[in-house]
């Protein structure tokens, strides 16, 4: 079967921006496409400290119980450091569990969320590293729902924990709850009013949510997003005395130097100087969209691959569009082919002479 390959080349200028952090690592990532617009020692190993929840809280979102009530049991008699300082036999929901989580770091909601869902803390555990391996945190190591490493702590990069929140920024549940500033609450035994922890939510009018983190041996971490014209970024700072700053300044550098645009758009596509398939429409299933520098030099290039099907059936895949940026492939879309009304009545004889003519 021939192939026919068309290519069509969008030039864009690049020039590069410097920017610095105080943190001992840092990224800066776009959370659609995970493509890393910033990076500093993304992939060394460290305590991660607290932010360490956003896997427990994708974790409890997951489990499809956010609803179910939950009666707290002798199980956060093991906490200590921050909490939400809930009581054995209150009753509250899980998804008030996951609010108490975020906002206050609450390692007591930490335990009785795993014990609720997993069953155990042990048992939970392993869901975290589960789904850990499942998203592509290679390096990564969970030891506990809560982030605290006096014995055993969790062990993850920058990298990583861009990849869990972008992931968990997908679900609508997390971005609700992240998002959230303030959180009131009455149970069968106390009223609580949760304030965020993430100053980012009322002193960076973009921000959409994050996590803090801090211990002794981690030092300072932190996990925040924001959105702004269609693009929307994620930082992921460790061990950074200067946080605040510099996830404002990384995000203020990836909104001003970089443009989401449409790469590719669902629906019926026109390929320069194709023939083989004039006489029927071509077309993709998904839009692409992708953050290019404003003054990217390299190349975008998009290549069209066709196979030449002796029979062409409505709705098949009769090839791929694949996009690069320079000599790097950032996607690849199937391409198909729907046969026209007035092609499908044609008669048999008719399809035989256009079959004999593609031979040629």
């Amino acid at each position: 079967m021939k192939k026919i390959l068309l290519v069509l080349i969008l030039l864009i200028p690049i020039k590069v921006f410097g920017i610095e952090t105080s943190a001992r690592s840092a990224i800066l990532m776009d959370i659609d496409n995970n493509r890393i617009l910033y990076n500093k020692n993304i992939d060394e190993i460290r305590s991660v400290a607290s932010i360490s929840k956003i896997m427990t809280a994708v974790i409890a979102i997951e489990s499809g119980k956010l609803n179910d009530k939950v009666i707290v049991g002798d199980e956060i008699k093991e906490a200590y450091g921050s909490g939400i300082y809930i009581t054995e036999g209150e009753e509250l929901t899980l998804k008030d569990l996951v609010y108490g989580l975020m906002l206050r770091s609450g390692n007591d909601a930490a335990l009785a969320i795993a014990k609720y869902v997993g069953g155990s803390v042990d048992n939970f555990v392993k869901l975290m590293n589960n789904k850990a391996k499942e998203i592509g945190m290679s390096k990564t190591t969970f030891n506990n729902p809560s982030g605290l490493d006096e014995e055993k702590g969790n062990y993850s990069t920058a990298r990583d924990m861009a990849l869990l929140t972008s992931y968990a920024m997908k679900l609508d549940d997390y971005r609700t709850i992240t998002g959230t500033k303030k959180y009131n609450l009455k149970t069968n035994k106390n009223t609580y009013s949760w304030i965020n922890k993430n100053k980012l939510l009322t002193s960076y009018k973009y921000t959409t949510g994050g996590k803090t983190g801090f211990t002794e041996i981690a030092r300072r971490t932190l996990v925040s997003t924001a959105s702004k014209d269609n693009i929307n970024l994620v930082v992921v700072t460790l061990n950074d005395g200067n946080d605040w700053k510099d996830h404002q300044d990384l995000f203020e550098y990836g909104f001003n130097n970089y443009t989401n645009i449409n790469i590719l758009k669902k629906g019926k596509i026109n390929i320069y100087d194709e023939k083989y398939y004039s006489d029927y429409e071509l077309y993709i299933k998904n839009d692409y969209n992708y953050l290019i520098e404003n003054n990217e030099k390299d190349s975008l290039v998009i290549k069209y691959q066709l196979e030449k099907k002796r029979e062409i059936i409505d709705g098949e895949e009769v090839g791929t569009v694949n996009v690069y940026l320079g000599d790097k492939k950032i996607y690849e879309e199937n391409i198909y082919v729907k046969v026209l009304e007035t092609k499908s009545k044609k008669s048999f004889f008719s399809k035989i002479i256009d079959w004999i003519k593609k031979l040629w």
